[in-house]
C-alpha cells in the first residue's frame, strides 16, 4: 500500500496549488460576479438571533456572508459533517481520498438521504470549474490547507471562510471551526448548543475514567511495513485522546515539531513508549509486522499491554477519532471509550 493512499496518515498531506489566474477570469464569467470579502483584522460580533450580514474572521481576513447560505460547497476533509449537524446539505465536498464523502460514515449517513454532494476536489486541490458550476453562496475550508491563492480566486466565486486564526493547518481545535461555521450559517447559538453538548460528553467520560487523566499518550499510523506515522499534539486524533485526560508527552512535541504528520522508521520506536499508545490500522500485514519486531517488543508500552490496535475504516473507529467532529465524536466515544480502559 503506498504512503499516499493510507486515509489516517495521508490526511495532512500538501499537493502543489495549481496556477489559477486564468480559471479565476472564466469562473467569474460563469458565476456571474463574484463575492465580496475583504482582508482586515477588524473584529464582528455575530449579530442577534444570526440575523445577516454576519463577518467572519480566519486566517486570510475577514469575510462578509450578506444572506443566509442555501448552497454551501465545503472544501475541508471534515466541513461537511458540523455543516449538516446545523440542518443544511452542502452541494458539493472534497473527496476522502477516493472514499465517497457521504453515505459511507454512519454518523451521517442518514443525513445526506438521498442526495449526494457533487465531488469538487480531493484534500486540497479543487476542481474550480465544478464548485463554480454549483453556484455555491458560501464556500468553507476549515479542515484544509488551503493557500492564499486558492483563497483569492474562489473569493471570486461566493463567500469564502478559510482556516480559523492562530493554528497551522489542520490543526485548529473542533470547537473553533464548529464556531466559524455556525457564524457563517447564521447559526451560531445552535453550534454552540453542539458544542455544548460534545464538551459535557467528553467531562463525562473524563470523570468516569479518572485513570486517564495524567497519563501520556500518542496516536500512530501503521500504514505501511517499515515506517509508521505520528501526530502532533493538535491533530484532531491527539485533541480527542487529551480532551479525555491524556496529555502529550514532550518527546512527541520535540520529535514532531510544527508539522502536523511525521514519518519514523521502526528505530524511532522510543518516541511511542508512553502509557497509552494507539494505532490506527488500515493494513493487518503492517500491524502485525509491528507486533513482531523486537524492537518494539521491548517497549515498557507493549510488556504493560498498553498498545492498542484499532481499524480506520472497518468499522470506522479511527475516522470517527480522525474526523473528530461534532457528529462524529458520540461515535468515537462509545467505540473507544471500552477499548482504552481495557487497557
Amino acid at each position: 500500500m503506498s504512503s499516499m493512499s493510507t486515509p489516517a496518515a495521508r490526511a495532512v498531506r500538501r499537493l502543489p496549488v495549481a496556477a489559477v489566474a486564468l480559471v479565476a477570469t472564466l469562473l467569474l464569467a460563469a458565476c456571474g460576479g463574484g463575492a465580496t470579502t475583504s482582508t482586515g483584522s477588524g473584529t464582528s460580533a455575530a449579530p442577534a438571533g444570526g440575523a445577516f450580514p454576519v463577518k467572519v474572521e480566519h486566517k486570510y481576513g475577514t469575510t462578509e456572508v450578506k444572506a443566509e447560505p442555501k448552497r454551501v460547497v465545503t472544501l475541508g476533509l471534515s466541513d461537511q459533517d458540523v455543516v449538516l449537524a446545523l440542518g443544511t446539505k452542502p452541494v458539493g465536498a472534497v473527496d476522502w481520498f477516493k472514499e465517497t464523502p457521504y453515505g459511507k460514515w454512519p454518523w451521517t449517513k442518514s443525513l445526506w438521504g438521498d442526495t449526494p454532494p457533487e465531488v469538487v476536489g480531493e484534500r486540497d486541490e479543487y476542481n474550480l470549474e465544478k464548485i463554480a458550476g454549483l453556484k455555491p453562496d458560501l464556500i468553507l475550508a476549515q479542515y484544509s490547507g488551503m493557500k492564499q491563492e486558492q483563497y483569492d480566486t474562489l473569493s471570486k466565486i461566493a463567500p469564502v471562510v478559510a482556516q480559523p486564526t492562530g493554528f497551522e493547518d489542520y490543526q485548529a481545535p473542533w470547537q473553533d471551526m464548529a464556531r466559524l461555521a455556525g457564524k457563517a450559517l447564521g447559526k451560531s447559538d445552535q453550534v454552540q448548543k453542539l458544542i455544548k453538548d460534545i464538551d459535557d460528553e467528553f467531562a463525562a467520560a473524563k470523570t468516569a475514567h479518572p485513570e486517564f487523566t495524567g497519563k501520556t499518550a500518542v496516536v500512530a499510523d501503521a500504514y505501511q511495513p517499515g515506517t509508521y506515522s505520528l501526530f502532533s499534539p493538535n491533530d484532531p486524533k491527539m485533541l480527542f485522546l487529551s480532551q479525555l485526560g491524556f496529555v502529550v508527552p514532550d518527546k512527541l512535541k520535540e520529535a514532531v515539531g510544527k508539522e502536523n504528520v511525521v514519518d519514523f522508521s521502526y528505530e524511532r520506536f522510543d518516541v511511542v513508549d508512553v502509557d497509552r499508545l494507539v494505532w490506527l490500522t488500515t493494513d493487518p500485514a503492517s500491524a502485525e509486522q509491528i507486533k513482531g519486531e523486537a524492537l518494539y517488543k521491548g517497549l515498557k508500552v507493549v510488556q504493560d499491554k498498553h498498545d492498542l490496535f484499532v481499524p480506520y475504516d472497518e468499522p470506522p473507529i479511527g475516522a470517527a477519532m480522525s474526523f473528530n467532529t461534532v457528529l462524529s465524536i458520540p461515535y468515537a466515544l462509545d467505540q473507544m471509550l471500552p477499548l482504552l480502559a481495557a487497557k
